[in-house]
């Protein structure tokens, strides 16, 4: 004899399918009326939501009919969403999607009255209940799907952005990849570089980002080989913003570039800090982070010409502009040792007068003889600008 035996719920599916539209209509009256939100959104994105409540009653019906099979669970729930477009997921936040699955599953329930067939209202109210937590499950998969796509979609043009800066690309390429990544341009603008931590980049960038949402700081981020660069905005303590940011970066050295105005001057930064990056293994007591200015010496030792150029221009230059024997009291003080007395006696002087001339190198290179870390930067500026006195 045939197996005629009737799917569960079955007089009460009848019922649900011939509702459906009216069903879906009464959960979308529903979110208007609840949800202030809701009632903003373009046409467009409305008439998405309809459908994907018009999927879900659908889903119901064929999930009640495999009798809650759990095979086919996950599947029926994710056609729900299939039924809309990606961008919705971009335009609607996961705490708004389950306020509209709450929403609808309101109605639903407070339908089960009419829906259910005489004896089954109770078994399609703990029906409802088991496929709106399958929903809900569904909706969260979705919203994860698109957090992942997205994360590396802004890890790989953060990284595009972060190559530009450092090959010195124009400002309007700048300006139209940060503008994708929503980058305010907070000033001032300033690079840090230092090692990555490894792994995977998004988990590395994700660090950082807290890292400066705790700082209160804006920041573009790329890792580049074993190298973490951060783009920081609205910098207003330079060795403050790196400190927040040093947990999320490997070990050695992290170099902070100088501050500029905005992003399309951030290429001077980057550059800079790359450059002290390089040179900093020379330095074994730098403090850490440490500011790319405050290593000059070993950059310009390691080739980086710009280093040498502010050596023999800003120290070099400014001493030699300033006159009144600066640099003749240095090389005396260079070559005694240190030895006030004997600088004085190889200048004809009081060494009263070498004090003051000391001090007053202080005063126009931001350099004091008299520091060891100091004296060092003078004499290499010194070198750099004899062989090549002419700039």
């Amino acid at each position: 004899m045939a197996d005629t035996a009737k799917p569960p719920l079955a007089a009460t599916l009848r019922r649900i399918e011939r509702s459906a539209g009216a069903l879906a209509s009464s959960a979308v009256a529903r979110m208007d009326e609840t949800l202030p939100w809701f009632r903003a959104l373009p046409a467009d994105q409305r008439s998405w939501v309809m459908l994907v409540a018009q999927a879900g009653v659908r889903s119901l019906v064929e999930w009640l009919r495999s009798g809650g099979a759990v095979a086919t669970t996950q599947e029926i729930s994710d056609e729900v969403f299939a039924a809309a477009p990606r961008a919705l997921a971009r335009s609607i936040t996961l705490t708004q999607a389950v306020q509209l699955i709450k929403a609808t599953i309101d109605v639903a329930e407070s339908e089960v009255g009419e829906l259910a067939a005489a004896g089954e209202e109770k078994a399609l109210l703990e029906a409802i209940l088991k496929f709106s937590r399958e929903i809900a499950f569904s909706a969260a998969r979705v919203y994860a799907r698109a957090a992942e796509s997205r994360g590396a979609w802004d890890a790989r043009l953060q990284a595009m952005l972060v190559d530009a800066l450092l090959r010195g690309d124009s400002s309007d390429v700048l300006a139209s990849r940060a503008a994708a990544l929503g980058w305010a341009d907070a000033p001032p603008v300033a690079v840090v570089v230092g090692r990555s931590p490894g792994g995977e980049i998004t988990s590395v960038l994700h660090a950082v980002y807290r890292a400066a949402r705790r700082a209160r700081l804006e920041v573009i981020g790329g890792v580049h080989g074993d190298r973490l660069v951060v783009v920081m905005g609205g910098v207003t303590d330079l060795a403050a913003s790196a400190a927040a940011l040093a947990p999320s970066f490997g070990d050695g050295p992290i170099v902070v570039g100088p501050a500029v105005p905005s992003l399309d001057q951030a290429t001077e930064s980057a550059r800079a800090a790359l450059a002290g990056f390089r040179a900093a293994p020379a330095w074994p007591g730098a403090p850490n982070p440490v500011a790319a200015d405050d290593l000059l010496p070993e950059r310009a030792l390691a080739g980086d010409a710009a280093a040498r150029r502010a050596l023999r221009h800003d120290v070099y230059g400014s001493l030699s502009r300033a006159g009144g024997g600066l640099l003749e009291t240095l090389d005396a003080f260079f070559a005694s040792g240190g030895v006030l007395e004997s600088a004085a006696r190889e200048l004809y002087v009081h060494p009263n007068t070498v004090r003051y001339r000391l001090k007053r190198v202080a005063e126009v290179a931001g350099l004091s003889p008299l520091d060891g870390r100091d004296a060092f930067a003078l004499r290499l500026a010194m070198t750099f600008g004899r062989l090549d006195p002419a700039t």
